[in-house]
């Protein structure tokens, strides 16, 4: 569901990571969550894609990701965050 990788540039002396999170299932998923815990930004995460409220994150303001759709996101951390999928609510099928 999730993939990181370095985009090769620096915020603030950080490294940059590029995250798409994409809906491997054949239905469309909403009120996606992930655990987030620790996870850390120096570069600014738009709320509309990624809300970290706790140790859990808000993709996409809980609304609907359609079926083989993804969103991705960037952040700027010394070392990946470990981003794993925890709730959605399966709808459309």
């Amino acid at each position: 569901m999730e993939g990181t990788v370095r985009s090769g540039k620096e915020v603030q002396g950080k490294a940059e990571w590029t995250v798409t999170v994409t809906n491997n299932c054949i239905c469309a998923q909403s009120r996606i969550i992930l655990y987030c815990g620790g996870f850390q930004s120096v570069e600014h995460v738009n709320p509309a894609i990624l809300n970290k409220q706790g140790d859990n994150c808000i993709l996409v303001h809980g609304t609907s990701l359609p079926a083989s759709a993804s969103v991705t996101f960037s952040y700027a951390w010394d070392s990946p965050a470990i981003l794993l999928p925890k709730s959605s609510v399966i709808a459309g099928c």
